[in-house]
């Protein structure tokens, strides 16, 4: 029996932003974005001491601007508690932080993988989990998790990334389920390639890349984005429009407030639907064998 999807509603203000990341590219401008549209921002970043024109700007405009280092294991609770005491409820939630690490599979060490995990999945769900019990308690709140096409379609040299959003994609499904009940939304944004610092940003293994790997298309293509020579095709200006519009039901997202992901980028497309036509193929090889390994019910 399919159940029914929930309905959610939102109040009729302007709302608070806690959006990490906001130093430069989707975070900054989703940050500016929020803030155009009349509602109250709170910024953050590792180091806020190294952008004080942005400061100055969030803070002039209204908003606020804090140091949140995502990998630390107390940071989320210490802002959630400096917050709240400060008399800030959260009302949306934007998990923009991030870095990737790329190469091969078998280049990473333990150390690597373990540093993706805490950047993109463990740092956002300490943040989710401090948030959660006053949206949970206020009856409304919305989580946003900027994702990646990467953890939907697996792409060469993005292991590590790829597991961790996928990961942390896994983590929302669940999260989704048990708090719609209370009016707390999940938000699982795609995103595919955009105009912003992430290819140059991105680091590499300390083991050298096997030379078997280094004639590949897909391996030339990653070495040209951190090199800062692949021209994205994506806009983040209007990317972080589309995110709020969804966010609040307002522009190219009334009618769609009950949506649990979306995806941005042209891009994006084509690799949804490879997704799609690789279950779609499985489903029809396997299928048959799925239906068919059930334990035989005696007479």
């Amino acid at each position: 029996m399919a159940t029914q999807a929930p309905t959610f509603t939102k109040p009729n203000r302007p709302l608070t932003w806690l959006i990490t990341g906001c130093s430069s590219g989707l975070g900054l401008s989703l940050v500016r974005a929020a803030q155009s549209n009349g509602h109250t921002v709170i910024a953050t970043s590792r180091q806020p001491s190294r952008t004080p024109e942005l400061v100055s700007e969030i803070t002039q405009n209204g908003g606020e601007w804090h140091a949140l280092d995502v990998d630390s294991p107390t940071a989320a609770s210490e802002l959630l508690s400096k917050l709240e005491s400060a008399g800030h409820k959260i009302d949306v939630l934007v998990n923009n932080a991030g870095n990737a690490i790329l190469g091969a599979v078998e280049q990473f060490s333990d150390e690597e993988l373990r540093g993706q995990m805490e950047t993109v999945y463990f740092g956002p769900g300490r943040l989710i989990r401090a948030i959660m019990p006053g949206m949970r308690e206020r009856r409304f709140g919305i989580v946003v998790n900027v994702s990646s096409g990467a953890g939907l379609e697996g792409r060469e040299r993005m292991g590590a990334y790829a597991a961790a959003k996928a990961a942390m994609d896994g983590l929302c499904k669940v999260l989704a389920k048990e708090v719609a009940p209370f009016n707390v939304r999940l938000l699982t944004v795609w995103l595919g390639v955009f105009n912003t610092q992430f290819g140059t940003s991105c680091r590499t293994p300390a083991n050298p890349l096997p030379a078997d790997y280094g004639g590949s298309v897909d391996t030339q293509m990653l070495d040209a984005v951190q090199a800062g020579k692949h021209v994205a095709d994506g806009d983040k200006e209007k990317a972080a429009k589309a995110i709020c519009e969804v966010v609040v039901g307002e522009g190219v997202g009334a009618g769609r407030e009950n949506e649990e992901f979306l995806l941005l980028g042209r891009d994006m497309i084509s690799r949804i639907k490879l997704v799609r036509d690789r279950l779609d193929h499985t489903l029809d090889v396997f299928g048959d064998i799925a239906g068919n390994v059930y334990i035989d019910q005696k007479e």
